[in-house]
């Protein structure tokens, strides 16, 4: 048995170094999200310059999702990040006890708390990572109770700001940052909350509040955070305490952030890793981040999954989905960014490498996390510059492309959760479009008839996806053959004969 990861554990083991006064700062930042993914970069930046007293804040974290904090309450909040892998040609193995989150509140069941919380004047930053669909709008009152949705939590949240200030309430606006993967997230959440302002019919003096003292910022975030570790008793072993909180990153990581001096000035903990920008266009960042690393990771991780492998790394290690992951970076992705970032080759090639890191365990099953929605973001107008730049259709993601539909495709439903087969073995689908899906599926009764594949290829696509994609010549088709290849052959014999044609074209 091991001591439990706690602030008395660190603070009777001296040589950590961690300063009791980290344990005391303000409450500075409000963040949506318990994911890895905000723990292992947002946080970490924001630990990294408390450590080096440059912004000397805490973070109150809302947990909207369903089930307790006790994980977090049972450790006071600490968790350790191990940072492995290599960066410019140096193995990097290295472990941090992060002090940034000062609570963590569930949002049902701690929503007054939650309110608390924003009545202090030195919160002035609200971070999210919600998934893409988390800033959509959604019709809801705020006025009562708990709002389902982040828009609406996040409305009802500058209702009682503005209200509790009243006349200071012009100089307690807020930075709000979303970084959820999609273009101009900030701009699209400042849509639905102005909008679910209207609805509930809010005083205009408030709206006008929310656009005059609020700054949502539009943001990129790059870090391959896979979660816990396989070996988690090795790593307790290493450490000589248990978190079950711990997770692993790799080297490299970027935050990029459409802001102005002000926003500089209020996120002060931007000055302690060159690698967070602040700047008033990020659009080379982004494109190259979502097209690129998101983009190839969409259309690989149902691909490799329907191939019979587990992770990325695996992917790399295996000759047909590594060849699979470089013709879809260099040869389809890569050429369509050409004047839109500086060198999109190179990139490509450095996340490749990132990719191939012994030392992350990145599931594919995790990346398909709302593959349906991530796919329209990441993929479709890539597609669509591809078909415009050489007049044919990019074979890899159009691959991609059908083996999400075929990925999508459930077999059991257990209430509202629904699950794909694959090897006679069964895997959630994790996708709001899951009942979309469901029903479309249910359609074809025959799945070895290429024009029932085709028409339920146009249906979902004029559900769900650009129109301009599927206005494309031969793009349904296309998409309806290799499912129909994969239906007749299994879709690890069709995809891995299909890539190995490709290569020798």
């Amino acid at each position: 048995m091991f001591p439990v990861l706690s602030k008395s554990y660190v603070l009777s083991k001296p040589e950590m170094g961690i300063e009791p006064a980290l344990f005391e700062l303000p409450e500075k930042i409000l963040q949506f999200g318990t994911g890895v993914l905000l723990r292992g970069l947002v946080d970490y930046l924001v630990d990294k310059a408390n450590k080096e007293g440059i912004f000397n804040g805490r973070i109150v974290v809302v947990k909207s999702t369903s089930g307790d904090t006790q994980e977090f309450d049972n450790q006071d909040c600490l968790y350790t990040t191990n940072i492995k892998g290599v960066a410019h040609n140096q193995l990097i193995n290295r472990s941090l006890v992060n002090l940034s989150i000062a609570r963590v509140l569930q949002s049902v069941a701690k929503w007054k708390e939650i309110l608390g919380a924003v009545e202090q004047p030195g919160l002035e930053i609200i971070i999210s990572n919600t998934t893409e669909v988390g800033i959509q709008y959604s019709p809801e009152s705020v006025l009562e109770g708990v709002p389902s949705s982040y828009p609406g939590k996040l409305l009802a949240i500058l209702w009682h700001r503005y209200q509790f200030f009243k006349e200071d309430a012009a100089e307690r606006g807020f930075v709000i940052i979303p970084t959820e993967l999609v273009v101009d997230n900030g701009k699209l959440l400042r849509e639905a909350v102005l909008k679910l302002a209207d609805y509930n019919k809010l005083p205009e003096a408030f709206t006008d509040w929310i656009k005059n003292a609020n700054q949502f910022c539009s943001s990129l975030v790059d870090r391959i955070v896979p979660g816990k570790p396989k070996e988690l008793q090795e790593r307790w072993t290493e450490a000589g305490y248990e978190d079950h909180l711990w997770i692993n990153t790799e080297p490299y990581l970027l935050w990029a952030i459409e802001g102005d001096e002000k926003v500089r000035q209020k996120l002060s903990f931007h000055r302690a890793d060159d690698r967070m920008h602040i700047l008033p266009d990020i659009t080379p960042f982004r494109e190259q981040k979502l097209r690129i690393l998101n983009g190839s990771h969409t259309a690989a991780a149902p691909t490799g999954f329907l191939v019979g492998l587990q992770t990325v790394y695996e992917c790399m290690q295996h000759d047909v989905m590594q060849s699979f992951f470089k013709t879809v970076t260099r040869k389809e992705i890569a050429p369509t960014l050409e004047g839109i970032v500086p060198d999109a080759e190179a990139f490509a090639n450095e996340v490749l490498e990132r990719f191939a890191n012994p030392y992350i365990v990145h599931p594919l099953i995790n990346i398909t996390l709302q593959q349906s929605t991530k796919l329209e973001a990441r993929n479709a107008l890539t597609i669509l510059r591809y078909n415009k730049k050489f007049n044919r259709l990019p074979p890899m993601l159009c691959l991609g492309f059908a083996s999400s539909l075929y990925f999508l495709k459930p077999v059991v439903r257990e209430d509202k959760r629904f699950f794909g087969q694959f090897n006679e073995q069964l895997y959630e689908i994790k996708d709001d479009q899951a009942i979309t899906f469901n029903n479309a599926w249910a359609d074809v009764n025959d799945l070895k008839d290429l024009g029932q594949l085709k028409h339920f290829v146009e249906h979902v696509g004029k559900m769900l996806f650009s129109e301009a994609l599927f206005a494309i010549e031969g793009f349904s088709e296309l998409i309806a053959i290799h499912l129909l290849g994969m239906f007749e052959m299994g879709p690890n014999q069709y995809l891995t004969q299909y890539i190995n044609e490709q290569q020798l074209a």
